[in-house]
């Protein structure tokens, strides 16, 4: 496995851990810092997209310009060759798409979490009126 793909499957599971830190029922006081301290390492976390979307470049890339051994006169391991590769590939592919949809989900959650907090003290200084 080459070292972007390590890279990226490290930033996978970071993001998976957050996420599942942020969505866990954490006290009130708790779960207001995980959100701020998160909300503050999205921006610059922001590079896994672009760092993501060109390894998904290089993959299309890579598939195209691909030999294809499609033909009866391909030995058996050239065909398990194509196969592994074509496996390996589609893997970096979900892995891809996942590190974007994780970033997204992160992101998404810390937003709702704002949003909830600014109702509750708009809510708050409504019954104080």
């Amino acid at each position: 496995m080459a070292l972007q793909w390590v890279i990226l499957t490290w930033i996978v599971a970071a993001e998976a851990a957050v996420a599942l830190l942020l969505t866990l029922p954490w006290p009130r006081l708790i779960k207001s810092q995980i959100v701020s301290l998160t909300s503050l390492i999205l921006q610059p976390a922001a590079s896994v997209l672009f760092f993501a979307a060109f390894q998904l470049l290089d993959l299309y890339w890579k598939n195209e310009h691909r030999l294809m051994c499609t033909s009866e006169i391909c030995t058996s391991e050239e065909r398990t060759r194509f196969e592994k590769s074509m496996f390996k590939a589609q893997r970096n592919a979900i892995l891809c798409v996942s590190a974007c949809f994780l970033y997204w989900c992160i992101s998404r959650i810390c937003k709702y979490h704002k949003v909830i907090k600014e109702l509750e003290e708009a809510e708050k200084r409504l019954k104080d009126n």
